[in-house]
């Protein structure tokens, strides 16, 4: 399976969008619990055995009181039966809300997980809230398919078989009038429930654009206030959340009708059976006894029917949700088979070789408001050779496609055709883990991550000790941040690193690339942020750290490059120029008008 142009080629095993869950699919995450469920199950087959009982235990009480006979025994019987019943159903909602938080964690977990290891691509084509919304709201559907569904069936199921058996025994003729109320009521609850899941589907899917819409306001919040822009945003957050709005009142309308047709078969049924009863027992077809016996059997009976009809509104729902889960589980992870598990040990002249690359990302997917955009070229056959040991600058207009060749070089996508080489050895057959072993990669936003200093820091290598912490951030610069705070390296950086200026958010993600120490150092506009001192200070850091290691910057400022030991010069996805500045500066026109504007000719 491979990435062409930042598109996915082959299918994965699972439902694609728009494709439904089957209850099959839920199995592997209730296998996890089967003890806690088998127990439930237990319990509630217990329970559905206390609870037949109960009716014949009263039915017998009637008797004996007509009769004028004892009483006692058949009191006591009735009262342990009753708390028995009781016992049994509330240990075993205890253990079934247990188990599904336990499926809504695993689902949870392993979503997360894939969520981690999806190709890069799959990030462009979707939205974070969207991403965000499958793991907290999705999943949380789940959980009913316990609570309101499985085990509750398997109890209802001998509830529904003990009490029909035993209503047959004593009265037929009224067997066949409940059981045709029931045949109607549960004929209409079918044809309805089929539109259930598919409403929940969608609005599962317009809850994800509500989070995505919030998360894309919430990101950028500061700049939002600057602007003025509160209303505006607030207003698109309004309209998804309207949509989501619209599509939950779609499920109600569903689902509303659900416990209507119960109500009405059982109350239905009642009347009837009170009918005709009542008419029999003064007939003499039948005793007191055996018609309240019956009436019991039939209102037990009614109690698994009316689960099963909430069951199959909330199963359902749930499988809406999980057609979600499932579609981001079906996505292949990023390390494809079939490759290389280390990079080759010997070491070549040349360490990063580019022949003939060229990449476009794929078009954008259409959705219900845009159709499907253009592909967008990037590079076109670029070819270089980066020399181990070496520093080398890549320059050239925005757009022109640098940090492309960052991401090619650590492999979020794959080339269109062309190949790239580390130390002579294809990158497509080394696994990405061990790929990117090798390079230590800083990229042009700096991002930090909520926490610590410290959990910054240890990203790349969690062993470090203290010693080691303070030592890289003395060669970048900034142990200022250690300082201004007792807590040292526990002092939180804030969301995104708000906490930290722009500078020191660059400083840090490249102490954090420092750290772990790799062979080759890809820094993506790594001082665009930081003023002249501290950029002279970083400048000398990366110098030191420089030695025995192959170095490749991205750079808009050519005085932060001008010493490289090779610049390349990039325009429009193709390699214009190469060489060192003087040489730049006399055979490329674009870099003698870059160092011209710069003042650097």
């Amino acid at each position: 399976m491979s990435m062409i142009g930042g598109r996915r080629r082959g299918t994965g095993t699972g439902p694609e969008k728009g494709q439904k869950a089957s209850f099959k699919a839920l199995l592997p995450y209730m296998a996890e619990h089967k003890k806690t469920l088998s127990i439930a199950i237990v319990l509630s087959i217990f329970g559905a055995g206390v609870s037949l009982a109960q009716p014949l235990v009263v039915g017998q009480l009637i008797t004996a009181v007509q009769n004028q006979q004892p009483t006692t025994t058949l009191v006591v019987a009735l009262v342990g039966v009753v708390l028995g019943a009781a016992a049994a159903a509330g240990f075993m909602r205890y253990l079934l809300a247990k188990a599904g938080e336990g499926i809504v964690r695993t689902a949870r977990i392993s979503l997360a997980a894939r969520l981690l290891r999806l190709p890069i691509v799959e990030y462009d084509r979707r939205r974070t809230g969207d991403l965000v919304s499958r793991t907290s709201s999705d999943t949380t559907l789940l959980r009913a398919v316990l609570t309101q569904g499985l085990v509750d069936l398997t109890g209802g199921v001998l509830i529904f078989v003990g009490s029909v058996i035993a209503m047959a025994f004593i009265d037929p003729l009224l067997l066949g009038l409940t059981v045709l109320m029931l045949s109607i009521a549960v004929a209409s609850v079918t044809v309805i429930s089929k539109r259930i899941r598919e409403a929940t589907t969608k609005a599962q899917e317009r809850v994800g654009e509500m989070s995505a819409a919030v998360e894309r306001a919430l990101s950028a919040v500061r700049t939002i206030r600057a602007a003025g822009a509160e209303e505006r945003e607030t207003e698109q957050v309004s309209n998804s959340a309207d949509q989501a709005f619209k599509q939950g009142v779609k499920i109600a309308k569903v689902s509303s009708a659900i416990a209507p047709i119960g109500a009405l078969a059982i109350n239905g049924a009642f009347i009837v059976v009170l009918g005709v009863g009542g008419y029999r027992v003064a007939s003499g077809a039948t005793t007191v006894a055996s018609l309240v016996s019956f009436i019991l059997l039939m209102f037990l009976l009614m109690r698994p029917v009316g689960t099963a009809f909430e069951a199959i509104s909330s199963v359902q729902s749930a499988l809406g949700a999980l057609a979600r889960i499932q579609e981001i589980l079906a996505l292949p992870v990023e390390e494809a088979d079939g490759e290389t598990l280390v990079a080759r040990k010997a070491r070549n002249k040349t360490a990063i070789e580019f022949k003939n690359v060229s990449f476009g990302y794929a078009p954008t997917p259409a959705t219900e408001d845009q159709p499907a955009g253009e592909e967008r070229e990037v590079l076109n056959k670029v070819s270089f050779k980066i020399e181990r040991g070496t520093r080398v600058a890549l320059v050239g207009p925005s757009g022109a496609g640098k940090s492309t060749i960052f991401s090619l070089i650590e492999r979020f996508y794959e080339p269109t055709s062309g190949d790239i080489l580390l130390d002579g050895q294809k990158v497509s057959a080394i696994s990405r883990k061990a790929l990117r072993a090798q390079i230590g990669y800083v990229e042009q936003d700096a991002p930090v991550l909520a926490g610590s200093i410290r959990e910054n820091l240890l990203i790349g290598r969690p062993n470090a000790t203290d010693n080691e912490l303070r030592a890289v951030l003395e060669e970048v610069n900034l142990t200022e941040v250690l300082d201004r705070d007792a807590r040292g390296f526990d002092a939180e950086v804030g969301e995104k690193g708000i906490m930290l200026s722009g500078g020191e958010r660059q400083r840090l993600a490249i102490a954090r690339t420092l750290l772990a120490a790799p062979p080759i150092l890809l820094l993506d506009e790594s001082t665009s942020s930081l003023d002249g001192i501290n950029e002279q200070r970083l400048k000398d850091a990366i110098d030191s750290v420089a030695k025995n290691r192959t170095m490749f910057v991205i750079a808009h400022r050519l005085a932060t490059v001008v010493d490289s030991d090779l610049i390349i010069v990039l325009e429009n996805g193709q390699v214009v120029g190469a060489g060192t500045h003087k040489e730049l500066v006399r055979s490329t026109p674009l870099y003698r008008k870059l160092a011209k504007q710069q003042k650097l000719s």
